[in-house]
């Protein structure tokens, strides 16, 4: 089992990338010191000695030391000495570093957007690309589309077709002859398999796919024949099978909606994709790249950048893609060049617990389970740490957001 390296990336100061490690105990300001030796920071936002990070007993451990313009722990300014398990983002002025539990394979420098999470994750697509069928596990929009176009490449298949099925899209009572064709006499209607013989076929949203298409589906993978509707005897087919599942499908299997056999069969091979929230490194490099790409006299502010790796984004790289071109369109519409987090939609990223007082109205009593620690801090930041305006926003009692901070470890000075 490979050895968890926790680390330190600092990802963008005032309007500019960067990509920078740092030691794991290190004393940030606008001098930086760390194993003895030290640089300068050009922000003048930071104060010259602004606080200390160290890993401990598998924690971060942020001090800030009585800085100008406060230390920032995921969105919210803390006072003193804080602990924090996991990813944790940090602003000093206008500079934001992310604290890694496992920095493996995180460069000291580069400006790619698939941050070592990912590129471990598509490791093993390309490894499976010798095999007859894959399943992709992974939330909605965590890059399945990549994924599968990198198991297509590095299959035998390469030079055949790819070709892409969205199973929730299929209408009922039809999904079998849409997948394998159907044969009535002389009439002859060609399927999604047939079209992508010699290449790859990607079941989009598997768990979708009506019961008796399971069955179908699984006879064509363990005999390697197609079996059009109304034809007595097999097609033999040489076709990849890429299946993505945004949901658990063993759970779907316990609930029969899931066809046993065919889970086992497509479980021989998983990959699953880590979702964004996973991928803070990434969060900013994306943001910074989209801005960009909206128009090359735009910069991303810091703290659009901060706005961003604090949110959970549920619906992934497709969401953050979108609300950030967004954020952008309303940057270039008010003659700005930099991107604020002013620009950023209040629901972008954002789960529905923590939209607002209009997500309260008829909540289940069971809401504050579902309540995770991103969505706690991202309302406390916005409701300036003021609990009562913070638990509204969640739709809970003040005495379950308190609850819920110390189960989570949130620690902070109450402004009330």
């Amino acid at each position: 089992m490979p050895s968890v390296e926790p680390g330190i990336v600092m990802v963008a100061r005032g309007t500019q990338a960067v990509a920078m490690r740092l030691p794991v105990d290190v004393a940030l300001g606008r001098r930086v010191v760390a194993d003895g030796k030290s640089f300068d920071v050009d922000d003048d936002r930071m104060s010259r000695d602004h606080a200390t990070v160290r890993f401990d007993k598998g924690a971060w451990v942020i001090t800030d030391l009585a800085s100008r313009n406060g230390t920032f722990v995921n969105g919210l300014r803390i006072t003193g000495e804080v602990r924090r398990q996991g990813n944790t983002v940090l602003r000093l002025g206008h500079t934001i570093c992310v604290l890694l539990a496992d920095a493996s394979g995180h460069p000291a420098d580069g400006d790619g957007t698939v941050g070592p999470e990912l590129a471990r994750a598509f490791a093993a697509v390309r490894h499976a690309g010798s095999q007859p069928a894959l399943l992709l596990q992974g939330e909605a929009g965590a890059d399945h589309e990549l994924a599968a176009r990198l198991y297509h490449d590095a299959s035998p298949r390469r030079a055949g077709p790819l070709v892409t099925v969205a199973c929730s899209s299929m209408p009922d009572g039809v999904a079998e002859r849409l997948l394998f064709g159907a044969q009535k006499g002389v009439i002859q209607s060609i399927g999604h398999f047939q079209m992508a013989q010699g290449g790859t076929i990607v079941l989009d949203d598997i768990a979708a796919l009506q019961l008796a298409a399971q069955s179908r589906l699984l006879r064509l993978l363990e005999r390697r024949q197609l079996e059009p509707l109304g034809v007595q005897v097999g097609i033999p087919i040489d076709v990849g099978v890429v299946a993505t599942a945004h949901l658990e499908l063993r759970l779907a299997v316990a609930e029969r909606r899931f066809d046993d056999g065919l889970y086992r069969r497509l479980a021989t091979t998983i990959v699953k994709l880590p979702p964004l929230r996973d991928r803070k490194v990434d969060v900013a490099r994306i943001v910074q790249r989209e801005v960009v790409a909206m128009g090359s006299q735009l910069a991303a502010h810091a703290r659009l950048v901060e706005a961003c790796l604090v949110r959970p984004w549920p619906g992934n790289v497709r969401e953050l893609i979108a609300a950030v071109r967004d954020a952008a369109n309303r940057a270039l519409a008010n003659d700005c060049d930099v991107v604020r987090p002013e620009d950023l939609d209040d629901s972008a990223g954002m789960t529905t617990g923590a939209l607002g007082p209009a997500t309260a109205v008829n909540r289940k009593p069971t809401v504050a389970a579902a309540l995770d620690k991103a969505t706690i801090e991202v309302a406390l930041a916005r409701a300036k740490n003021v609990i009562t305006v913070a638990a509204r926003a969640l739709g809970v009692h003040r005495s379950e957001l308190y609850q819920l901070m110390d189960q989570h470890g949130i620690v902070f000075t109450d402004d009330t």
